[in-house]
């Protein structure tokens, strides 16, 4: 299985999208995006100096820029996307442009809204001085102990070995004074405390916008920053990229999912290493392709033949899947034995190691087929239930 993840704030470096501007088709396309987010992203990946890229309203849509429009390099036709690529996810910004591979949003969507979201999280950032540490290495347990002594938030928990730690200045000097016992910190050059409480007053700007966003469910599956679940419900998806601007970025999870899917391969955008790297670490044994400049398309290509399969997740206009956010065990609730289903009924809830998921039919509809059985065994992103949409010819 191939999984396709963006990569977050930080991954910029100068100069990075110097050799994909020579590319006239890919010069064109950014250019539209400029356009839209109002921001000369040629100009910043190529000539402007690192303190200029790491400005969060600068930094932010030039990583979703670039991982769209490097996208649509990799696969010039995207509905091949759909047939190859069995999961999408995104470090923090970088879920904005795996909303547009799935077809949540447009491209000229995320444009708008990546630009209002480094707007509105450089403001929250300059009302209280706030950053981040990595906290690389320690005992997991110690190392979250010490944080809540100091009343930081793990912003960024990217598996074993890495959590990120976010607060006030005041408090991460105090960590640095006292660090967990075998913990390297190591402060990060962003510009405030993300996914933490600070940069709530974002989320309330997000949302004004979000209300008047129109969504599709998605054609594959996405692996929510939340919480590592495979969500299938556009709406969900939105909301949940809204909310993320101020909760942690739950990349251990996402990567247990990818484990849960039976991942082969995980390739990554432009500018690509920083989640390969931790891939690496985390799930031996899996293939990870860094996908850092234009002469390498052809090999990922390759890459993602290699690894590609159905995700069996391809609708019609007829019909729509309710499918599984986790795995684990089905449990079928009695309200799903009607035939018809009304928006948002409960159809059954999935049993897992870590706990109990409610599975709702979004969108309700009548059903046409049940395609799992009370207490089967589900994967996440499995379909459950094929429903006829209400009102639909």
């Amino acid at each position: 299985m191939l999984v396709i993840v963006a990569p977050g704030q930080g991954a910029q470096t100068p100069g990075f999208l110097t050799p994909w501007l020579e590319d006239p088709a890919f010069e064109n396309r950014l250019h539209w995006l400029s356009t839209v987010a109002g921001l000369d992203l040629a100009h910043y990946g190529t000539e402007a100096d690192a303190e200029t890229i790491r400005d969060t309203e600068i930094a932010q849509p030039l990583l979703v820029g670039t991982a769209l429009v490097a996208a649509l390099q990799l696969y010039p036709q995207p509905a091949d996307a759909f047939r190859t690529v069995g999961a999408l996810a995104g470090h923090s910004v970088g879920e904005i442009a795996a909303a547009v591979g799935a077809r949540v949003l447009t491209a000229e969507q995320a444009m708008v809204l990546v630009r209002e979201r480094g707007k509105a999280m450089a403001r929250a950032s300059a009302a209280t001085p706030t950053g981040m540490t990595a906290v690389l290495g320690g005992d997991r347990d110690e190392v979250l102990a010490a944080l809540e002594t100091h009343g930081l938030t793990p912003a960024n928990d990217n598996g074993p070995g890495q959590i990120v730690a976010a607060g006030t200045m005041e408090q991460l000097a105090a960590f640095a004074d006292a660090p967990p016992e075998k913990a390297r910190l190591r402060p990060l050059s962003v510009a405030g405390a993300f996914h933490t409480s600070h940069m709530q007053p974002a989320v309330g700007h997000l949302a004004r916008l979000a209300s008047s966003i129109s969504t599709h469910d998605p054609r594959t599956r996405v692996i929510s920053n939340r919480d590592g679940r495979v969500v299938h419900d556009g709406r969900d998806v939105l909301a949940r990229l809204v909310g993320q601007t101020a909760s942690p970025v739950r990349w251990d999870l996402c990567l247990e999912t990818m484990e849960d899917l039976g991942v082969t391969g995980i390739l990554e955008m432009p500018p690509a290493g920083t989640l390969t790297g931790i891939a690496k670490r985390a799930l031996k044994g899996v293939a990870t392709f860094a996908l850092k400049t234009p002469d390498q398309l052809d090999d990922a290509r390759a890459f993602c033949l290699e690894h590609g399969e159905d995700a069996g997740l391809e609708t019609t206009p007829t019909w729509r899947v309710v499918v599984s956010p986790v795995k684990g065990t089905f449990h079928r609730s009695p309200e799903a034995d009607v035939p018809d289903l009304a928006p948002g009924t409960a159809i059954g809830d999935v049993a897992s190691s870590r706990d109990k998921v409610e599975v709702t039919a979004a969108h309700g509809g009548q059903v046409v087929e049940w395609l799992v059985e009370d207490g089967d065994l589900v994967s996440p992103g499995q379909p459950l239930v094929r429903l006829h949409p209400a009102g639909a010819a």
